[in-house]
């Protein structure tokens, strides 16, 4: 069981203070796979963060009962300076591993992560898919109880991707998770609860179902307001308004031809 008490996060920003979560008292169970939705900028990733320890809120106590995971997909518990390999061994030791244990963990995540030379760089010099490899190859050779995952599967390539996929069903065969991902299809196939996000509240619905159809409509009315609302600010806008607005319209359409008739030429002198 996932316990928050009192749970507020918030980032100050330039417009002021955004909260990604006010206030917030809920329990998720441990045993059920959970999908966590909610529209861009709702702190869903921030909220793995917080679960597994990355981040701490600003007030409240987030408690749980079973081992977590770090949020797979996401690599900014990685020290930058070290390579994959120190990475790793850090990660080792700080886990109590013994020497025999380390060496067959960094085995493992050799195996997985196929960095080649990288694995022996520094983590500074990694793209963003490559640090998300070395963080799924590094939590597949840890057991923990409930793995957070976030937008797993799309890293890499395509035979990777169906690496990633096989081990994803390895761990939801023996543990829980807890998942971020913009496929709703992907949630439907992968969760049976889902957890909402949405203007620094969370929703917790025990059926998938139901979770998925509270976030749809909740998209579905804010598109509807923020059309009304643009169509009432053209409703009053001035003649002049209006006219820088086309004016601007226009000059985006030329320049949208100019680059489309460059890049036509570009190609016709390749060919």
């Amino acid at each position: 069981m996932i316990r928050l008490r009192n749970v507020t996060k918030f980032y100050p920003t330039k417009t002021g203070v955004r909260h990604i979560l006010r206030d917030v008292t809920l329990d998720i169970p441990g045993t059920s796979n959970l999908a966590v939705l909610g529209p861009n900028g709702a702190g869903k990733s921030t909220l793995l963060r917080l679960i597994g320890g990355a981040e701490a809120p600003n007030s409240g106590i987030i408690r749980c009962d079973e081992s977590i995971s770090w949020p797979l997909g996401i690599s900014s518990g990685f020290q930058a300076s070290l390579t994959g390999r120190q990475n790793v061994m850090f990660a080792c030791r700080i886990n109590g591993l013994g020497l025999a244990q380390r060496r067959q963990v960094l085995e493992e995540v050799i195996d997985f992560c196929e960095l080649g030379e990288y694995f022996d760089l520094p983590v500074r010099t990694y793209s963003s898919g490559m640090r998300a490899r070395l963080s799924f190859g590094l939590s597949m050779a840890f057991e923990f109880d409930i793995y957070l995952v976030d937008e797993l599967t799309a890293v890499g390539d395509a035979v990777f991707r169906a690496k990633a996929k096989k081990a994803f069903e390895d761990i939801r065969n023996r543990a829980s998770i807890i998942f971020v991902s913009h496929n709703l299809q992907t949630l439907r196939e992968s969760c049976d609860s889902a957890l909402f996000l949405h203007d620094g509240t969370a929703a917790y619905y025990p059926n998938i179902d139901d979770g998925i159809e509270a976030y749809q409509e909740y998209i579905r009315v804010n598109q509807l307001r923020h059309l009304k609302e643009t169509r009432r600010k053209r409703r009053n806008e001035t003649e002049a308004e209006r006219e820088q607005r086309i004016r601007k319209k226009r000059r985006l359409r030329r320049r949208e031809r100019r680059l489309a008739r460059g890049q036509a030429t570009a190609e016709g002198t390749d060919s």
